[in-house]
């Protein structure tokens, strides 16, 4: 799907864009909308932050920021001068918006997926054309135009949990294109290493990744990027000074560590369990996954002959908040995403939506009923 290079979109589509699953909380339901694991981070690491919090009087040092960058060089075997360090990844889809407009790029967005890179670009006055990929949402690269100069894709994909495969992802760089992978859920698959690009040696490619889902740092800000170097550069050159503070620092070097490697191993043990188990309950409810989910999430379709909103909003009024994903382009509301939780809040998710089908279809039934009487 093409769009007329540059324009901003209309008031609707710009409000989706911003749209996020934050957005969908309600006190006291349960949350089925925010894909972070856990409601804070583990003892080990709150103990590490703590203990900075002293040093918060001072400027953030340059130790601090060295240790940093090591720490994600070593974990993903580059130099130092292919790393830069994020607030979070959405300040490098920022900075990766910029640099497309400073240098006259035209961008390719990869869709159904996380709408920031798009919105972010779209501010900059960046020509966007949104590639659209059909079910199963499977990633052809021939699909990307060629004369794209910077291209996004997710891997593994938010809202659609499809995990693309490495070689066909690393097929969209070429010299003369920024090819950007959105790899915020990748730290959390079990076979990280055989889908990460991050440390790979291939030209324009820029690697982002967050710390803020697995570690349940969201309110910190926390991420980098691994990559070509030359746009690592230009990035870092359109800073301010100190971009990161002293417990963001700490909350990178802590993360990428050596030391929360068996607490990482877990959690992917842990999220493999769950997801398997939801998906085995939402098939016995009859509830339809859309596509087999690689990611902390599952992407489920609404009831057939149901109004998707009035669904949704009912789930709302049972105590359920799921994600609406009529907002990314390529999907619409019958479209739902489901964050991976334990199987007794799962329980109480299958109760909420077996009830509303019930509620919906009886009213229908009861308006059919009604209709028929002489």
């Amino acid at each position: 799907m093409s769009e007329n290079p540059g324009q901003r979109p209309d008031p609707a589509s710009w409000a989706a864009l911003r749209h996020h699953g934050d957005a969908e909380l309600v006190p006291g339901a349960l949350d089925f909308a925010v894909n972070v694991r856990g409601s804070g981070p583990p003892g080990w690491l709150r103990d590490r932050l703590a203990a900075r919090l002293a040093d918060l009087g001072g400027y953030p040092g340059v130790d601090d920021d060295e240790a940093a960058l090591s720490a994600v060089a070593a974990r993903h075997g580059v130099g130092r001068d292919r790393v830069l360090l994020l607030g979070g990844a959405s300040e490098g889809f920022h900075l990766l918006a910029a640099h497309a407009a400073r240098n006259l790029l035209r961008a390719a967005v990869v869709h159904p997926s996380f709408t920031e890179p798009e919105l972010e670009l779209r501010r900059a006055g960046v020509p966007v054309e949104r590639v659209l990929l059909p079910v199963p949402f499977d990633l052809d690269p021939g699909l990307v135009p060629e004369e794209a100069d910077l291209v996004v894709v997710g891997n593994p994909t938010n809202p659609t949990s499809v995990l693309h495969p490495r070689s066909a992802v690393a097929a969209l760089c070429r010299p003369g294109r920024v090819t950007v992978v959105d790899e915020a859920f990748c730290d959390i698959l079990a076979d990280e290493a055989a889908h990460t690009l991050a440390g790979a040696d291939l030209p324009g490619l820029v690697v982002l990744r967050s710390l803020t889902k697995t570690w349940a740092l969201a309110g910190l800000r926390v991420g980098y990027a691994v990559g070509d170097s030359s746009v690592l550069a230009d990035l870092a050159a359109h800073r301010p000074h100190w971009p990161l503070g002293t417990l963001q620092l700490e909350a990178i070097r802590a993360c990428v560590g050596p030391a929360a490697d068996p607490e990482l191993q877990a959690a992917r043990a842990q999220v493999v369990s769950e997801r398997d188990a939801m998906v085995r309950a939402l098939d016995a409810a009859g509830i339809e996954v859309a596509v087999p989910p690689s990611a902390p999430f599952v992407l489920v379709r609404t009831p057939a002959g149901i109004d998707p909103v009035a669904f949704r909003t009912g789930l709302v009024r049972r105590g359920i908040v799921t994600r609406r994903c009529d907002t990314f382009p390529g999907l619409d509301a019958t479209y739902l995403r489901l964050a991976v939780r334990p199987g007794t809040m799962v329980d109480e998710l299958v109760g909420a939506w077996l009830g509303q089908v019930a509620a919906r279809t009886g009213r229908a039934a009861a308006g059919e009923q009604e209709g028929e009487r002489p």
